[in-house]
């Protein structure tokens, strides 16, 4: 329960009374392009975290694949192709309004992370799409994001965490499975019927 007469903060000189001023190092790390560090951790990613910003609010998905999936076309365009899900499409329909997108980086068993924040364009351009096939499957959409900001962020959230650290990883079986959640979650969808739809899902593979 949230009390009724929560503190609440409502500017931003309120705010940053609350922090020491920030290091050099934090405030003046921001760049306009990916320089050769922010290009090699590109290379070495097998995943990052995309978020959009629709008409409805913000919104937010994982993206993975083989690393280097995240192409560096030059030092200011990234591709991100866009491979078989849910086709929700959430983040897409977003930034058909809304260009501005930003990347969480991560590279596993690595602490710090690479944050890009740019504008987006959906292509579905094959010149620029067969490069980023696997499998021999080349993506039929892609985003083209142009490169306004790129900085590494510290590693303290993933020291804190112990993200990468197997000792801390859950017993699966402690949670319930995907489609029973689902289940629970969607008014109406029986057991069996969300096993079917898995399967369909699984027969559309990964690529």
């Amino acid at each position: 329960m949230i009390p009724g007469d929560i503190s609440l903060i409502a500017n931003e000189m309120d705010l940053r009374e609350r922090y020491p001023k920030p290091m050099s190092r934090a405030s003046d790390k921001v760049l306009n392009h990916l320089d050769f560090h922010c290009q090699s951790i590109l290379a070495l990613s097998p995943f990052c975290i995309l978020s959009s910003q629709g008409p409805e609010g913000a919104d937010i998905s994982p993206r993975g694949d083989p690393p280097g999936f995240l192409r560096v076309l030059d030092d200011r365009h990234i591709l991100l192709p866009d491979r078989i899900g849910n086709n929700r499409l959430d983040n897409l329909v977003n930034i058909l309004n809304h260009p501005e997108v930003g990347l969480l980086v991560l590279v596993p068993g690595m602490n710090e992370t690479l944050r890009v924040n740019g504008c987006a364009k959906i292509t579905d351009d094959k010149r620029l799409l067969e490069d980023s096939s696997v499998r021999g499957k080349a993506p039929n959409i892609g985003l083209l994001i142009a490169v306004k900001e790129a900085f590494l962020h510290c590693p303290k959230a993933f020291v804190r965490s112990g993200l990468w650290d197997p000792s801390r990883f859950i017993d699966r079986s402690s949670l319930p499975s995907y489609t029973a959640m689902l289940t629970d979650h969607v008014e109406g969808l029986s057991a069996e019927e969300s096993e079917r739809q898995g399967e369909i899902m699984t027969k559309r593979g990964l690529y």
